[in-house]
């Protein structure tokens, strides 16, 4: 589809024209309706559709933050726009709030002119970031708060040990912000790729850090202690990351730096 749109911004509104679709979209960020309206509002709340109304004197009782009003010479009337709508709309899940001023059922003759229209306007949303036919997201999970990690003195004079993914190497966390990886590091050769054969982002960081110090190791064994800057970057380094290095790297005796680290 390709539609040629004129587009107008001021402080108080969006307008959107085209001279290929017979409606002008107006966009206000607010959370009032007036008691007289015209055309269809549609009414959303963070860019997630919570109501529509073709009625004069809307009555939704519905929280939103932007009213986009849809004007037009129209030639049906606009209950029509709004119950073609609403159907997108619930039919992808989406469970808005609908008035009409009249009708309550879309006539099978409005169909596909209504199908139409409700193409165009879905198009025309869609540039803006918006679309009818989105289902608002669940609630994310609240995730667990990320580990804190804290370097103490006597955490410097432990070596820790890796043997993970072809990597064997012996490390301390000598300074808050130093790690040292001691000479005759085994490095993993060959970097995991992404399904399309191409470096993942973790391996493209990990590629610029070997080659950071590409004459401190040789034939992926390294012949002189490195430093870097975090347990991640030892885990970069040696086996291109992909696994928790604070679990990684463990005592003699099994214990790892998380142990020995981590802030409760």
């Amino acid at each position: 589809m390709k539609l040629n749109l004129s587009v107008e911004i001021t402080d108080d509104v969006l307008m959107i024209r085209s001279d290929d679709f017979d409606y002008q979209i107006e966009v206000h960020d607010t959370n009032k309706i007036g008691k007289k309206a015209q055309g269809v509002n549609l009414l959303w709340q963070e860019r997630h559709l919570v109501g529509i109304t073709a009625a004069e004197t809307p009555k939704l009782d519905v929280s939103f933050d932007q009213i986009m009003t849809i004007i037009g010479d129209w030639d049906f009337e606009p209950d029509y726009l709004a119950l073609k709508l609403a159907e997108v709309a619930q039919e992808a899940g989406n469970d808005l709030v609908v008035e009409t001023q009249k009708a309550k059922k879309l006539p099978a003759s409005q169909s596909a002119i209504m199908a139409k229209i409700t193409d165009q306007l879905q198009f025309i949303l869609s540039q803006f970031g918006y679309s009818v036919a989105v289902k608002k997201a669940a609630p994310a999970k609240k995730k667990p708060a990320k580990a804190q990690h804290r370097w103490n003195k006597a955490v410097s004079d432990i070596d820790f040990f890796v043997d993970y993914a072809g990597s064997q190497a012996t490390a301390r966390w000598i300074k808050r912000n130093e790690m040292l990886i001691k000479k005759g590091a085994k490095m993993a050769p060959d970097a995991p790729l992404n399904k399309d054969g191409s470096l993942g982002f973790s391996a493209r960081f990990a590629q610029k850090l070997r080659d950071e110090h590409a004459n401190q190791f040789e034939n992926f064994t390294t012949t002189e202690d490195i430093i870097l800057k975090s347990v991640n970057e030892v885990g970069l380094f040696l086996y291109f990351a992909g696994a928790n290095g604070w679990l990684i790297l463990k005592d003699s005796n099994g214990k790892t730096i998380d142990e020995y680290t981590v802030v409760n």
